[in-house]
């Protein structure tokens, strides 16, 4: 039974970061501006959360000063989401993806700062590592570079966010934490479209922008979430890095079937990417093998 539960939470798991992974394709899909097609997801994301809570008898209500601070991650967890996005549209789905799994790299100098613990070296090797991936990825794709800096930017936001939520769901329910990050982020878009005017005709849809949409908002955000989180009841935290690390894998092999020949990219591109890719993988591998073999000592 046990066995059963595990592959079965493993099957959810794999399907989850599949569905991440596609993300990255409606994105490209999706003609609508960056800005105005994540005012979009994170409404729909906040009112499919609601209703989740609603339907679910969950209690929505919190302290104020928490709503104020999932709400003010919110803003940035935005902030990742257009980069991310304006990252597809001005550069490639795998360009994008690869860029974003600096993550990685991202969160190994930002953790022990905001734990104020000593930075493991094995963490700064790993980014060594990851800068000289991107380094190819930057000097053999360079008519993608603001793609890239912008994959970067996005990159940088999702550790910070990451980090935090990391220090809030220790005392709040994973969901619900999420609902208010998500009415944050809209709140902040909406702001944006309001004081520089893009409340315009970018914000009309086509029939197939509205329903990509729906499925970027409520699958591939809102249920998405809620299944990867109650995998995570099951699973060990390792196991569901290590697999969640497949993303950009899932959304490379995606985009490459529902958009084709422009996702074609140089030797030197994938040379980068299995650098980086290869650099996420192992590491946490070798990891937790060296911290069991300290244990066992």
């Amino acid at each position: 039974m046990i066995f059963f539960t595990r592959h079965r939470n493993l099957f959810i798991l794999h399907f989850t970061v599949l569905i991440w992974g596609f993300t990255g394709v409606l994105g490209s899909l999706i003609s609508t501006p960056a800005l105005q097609l994540v005012w979009y997801r994170v409404l729909i994301a906040a009112l499919t959360l609601i209703g989740y809570h609603f339907i679910m008898r969950k209690e929505m209500l919190v302290p104020t000063k928490d709503i104020l601070k999932f709400m003010g991650v919110g803003l940035l967890v935005g902030l990742h989401w257009v980069l991310f996005f304006q990252a597809i549209k001005v550069s490639t789905v795998s360009v994008t993806l690869v860029t974003l799994s600096s993550l990685t790299l991202f969160t190994s100098i930002l953790e022990p700062l905001f734990y104020r613990r000593k930075m493991s070296i094995g963490d700064i090797l790993v980014g060594v590592v990851i800068i000289f991936g991107i380094y190819l990825i930057f000097k053999f794709e360079f008519k993608y570079w603001l793609g890239i800096s912008l994959g970067l930017g996005a990159a940088l936001c999702a550790s910070v966010f990451s980090i935090l939520n990391g220090q809030m769901v220790q005392k709040t329910s994973p969901s619900i934490i999420t609902q208010y990050e998500m009415i944050g982020a809209f709140i902040g878009v909406s702001l944006v479209l309001l004081f520089t005017g893009q409340f315009d005709e970018n914000m009309l849809l086509s029939s197939s922008d509205f329903f990509y949409l729906f499925v970027l908002g409520s699958i591939c955000t809102a249920l998405a979430y809620v299944l990867g989180v109650a995998v995570m009841k099951e699973l060990s935290a390792f196991t569901v890095a290590l697999v969640t690390n497949l993303e950009p894998v899932y959304g490379i092999v995606l985009a490459f079937f529902f958009i084709g020949s422009t996702e074609k990219m140089s030797v030197g591109f994938y040379a980068g990417a299995i650098i980086i890719l290869g650099a996420v993988f192992v590491y946490p591998t070798l990891k937790t093998k060296l911290l069991n073999l300290k244990a066992a000592a």
